[in-house]
C-alpha cells in the first residue's frame, strides 16, 4: 500500500469540509490534516493555514484537480 504523502494546505474549514466530500464521492483515499494546535489555540492556522490534505502520489493530479476546481467554483461565487 503506497504511503500518504502532503498533497495540499487548505485555506479554511470550509474548503477542508468540501474537498472531504467530493474525495469521499470520488472513492479517493485520503486524510485531512488540521494545524490546529489547542495548547496554542489555533495560532498556527493563522500563518500556515487551516491544514493540509494527504494522499497517495497516484492519486495526487486527481486530488489537486478537484481541489482546483472546488476553489475556481468558490471564486466564481465571490464575484
Amino acid at each position: 500500500m503506497e504511503e500518504f504523502r502532503k498533497i495540499a494546505v487548505l485555506d479554511n474549514m470550509v474548503e477542508a469540509q468540501i474537498l472531504d466530500s467530493m474525495l469521499n464521492e470520488q472513492g479517493i483515499p485520503h486524510v485531512m490534516r488540521t494545524y490546529h494546535d489547542s495548547a496554542y489555540d489555533g495560532l498556527f492556522q493563522v500563518s500556515m493555514g487551516w491544514g493540509h490534505v494527504e494522499a497517495t502520489e497516484g492519486d495526487r493530479a486527481e486530488v489537486l484537480a478537484i481541489l482546483e476546481e472546488l476553489r475556481a467554483r468558490s471564486e466564481q461565487k465571490s464575484e
